[in-house]
């Protein structure tokens, strides 16, 4: 019979980190703490072995995931044997007022490791500490659409600059107004895709045009898709499988008509996808096209796996449809709503200034709660 870990809080209260009443913190087998201990110990073994790209990859990817995992595992373990090791010092008559003292201090801080240690050992996305693909594009709206894909991403550049990561325009397509009909950037860093990932739906926005005389208020959306970047040792994308075009590049006024055809499009032939890069370089096109491209079809395979689970997340933030309508950005009002979790904010500026920490944080945190609640049922 499996031996059980129990969350408590200080003089053996439950430690309740779900918002049901009454109900405790689940009870979490010692052996998958062992479990994970050994995993994390065979990948550093085995990282000192391996000699496959491919191979050694994947062993780095498992052990950045493991890492903050086993370090919460260890913290918890170590202030359990603090308080083992000062409950021992009370059978001492001149150690007891220390003991009593360290005691309180051990158990004042358990609560919090105990929380981190059930937020750690909670079902991961693999792709959550990989670099993104950021899509956006226009829906309905017309050439107030088109300016607030260029709103958002300008957004979205900001918050990246803000979080330390580097952002590359890999592709964009200018509308006459200053927006855009489509803009794709890379975004670079660490835990990327983890903080961007519940931005891919459909964001409205609600305000007067510059052009629009009458003072009336329209509504116009756009579309926005994160997508984790893949590797190559990812998909496995054969030559017979694409059809590579170049053609003369054209952007914006022109700017391109006098170069050569460095523009580069790749469709790849089993699902009819298609992607364009257009800079000065057709080298550089087609590494680009390529990024996306297999980002495009990484996405798929998730997508796929994701609806087969479909039962299972449920009570998750979002269901990743590009079609779900997810925020809604009121000028007028200043505010700004995000309709999966009902979080209301009226600083509208300040995000559309790359300010989304709070949003972010608050969709993770559903997230995680909603996982907690499924572990709990």
């Amino acid at each position: 019979m499996p031996k059980y870990i129990s969350f408590f809080g200080p003089h053996n209260d439950p430690l309740d980190l779900c918002p049901r009443a009454g109900q405790t913190a689940p009870m979490i087998p010692s052996e998958r703490l062992q479990e994970i201990l050994g995993r994390f110990a065979f990948i550093e073994a085995k990282m000192n072995s391996a000699t496959e790209a491919a191979e050694i990859a994947q062993l780095g990817r498992d052990y950045a995931a493991l890492q903050p995992v086993v370090s919460t595992i260890h913290a918890w373990q170590g202030a359990q044997a603090d308080l083992e090791a000062a409950r021992e010092m009370l059978e001492e008559p001149d150690m007891r007022a220390l003991a009593e003292e360290e005691i309180a201090q051990i158990e004042a801080r358990l609560p919090r490791l105990e929380e981190e240690l059930r937020l750690a050992l909670l079902p991961r996305d693999a792709a959550d500490e990989r670099a993104a693909i950021l899509e956006i594009r226009p829906g309905t709206g017309g050439d107030e659409a088109a300016l607030f894909a260029g709103d958002l991403l300008r957004m979205y550049l900001r918050y990246a600059e803000g979080q330390g990561w580097s952002a590359e325009i890999l592709d964009e397509s200018p509308s006459e107004l200053g927006g855009y009909k489509e803009v794709v950037v890379a975004i670079r860093g660490k835990g990327v895709f983890a903080k961007l990932k519940f931005e891919s739906g459909v964001h409205r926005v609600q305000r007067v045009p510059e052009t629009e005389s009458g003072g009336r208020i329209h509504t116009s959306a756009a579309t926005v898709a994160v997508l984790p970047e893949a590797e190559e040792i990812d998909v496995d994308v054969p030559a017979s499988d694409i059809r590579i075009d170049t053609m003369r590049a054209s952007g914006a006024g022109g700017q391109h008509v006098n170069t050569t055809d460095s523009a580069v499009r790749i469709t790849h032939l089993p699902t009819g996808i298609v992607v364009t890069a257009s800079e000065k370089s057709q080298h550089q096109n087609r590494a680009r096209a390529m990024e996306v491209l297999r980002a495009r079809l990484f996405d798929m395979e998730r997508q796929a796996a994701a609806a087969e689970r479909a039962a299972d997340r449920k009570g998750q933030v979002g269901s990743g449809d590009r079609s779900e309508r997810i925020r809604t950005y009121n000028f007028p009002q200043g505010r700004v709503t995000d309709h999966r979790i009902g979080l209301t904010l009226y600083r509208l500026d300040q995000v559309m200034a790359g300010d989304l920490a709070e949003i972010t944080g608050a969709l993770i945190a559903a997230d995680q709660a909603a996982k907690l609640a499924e572990m709990n049922a």
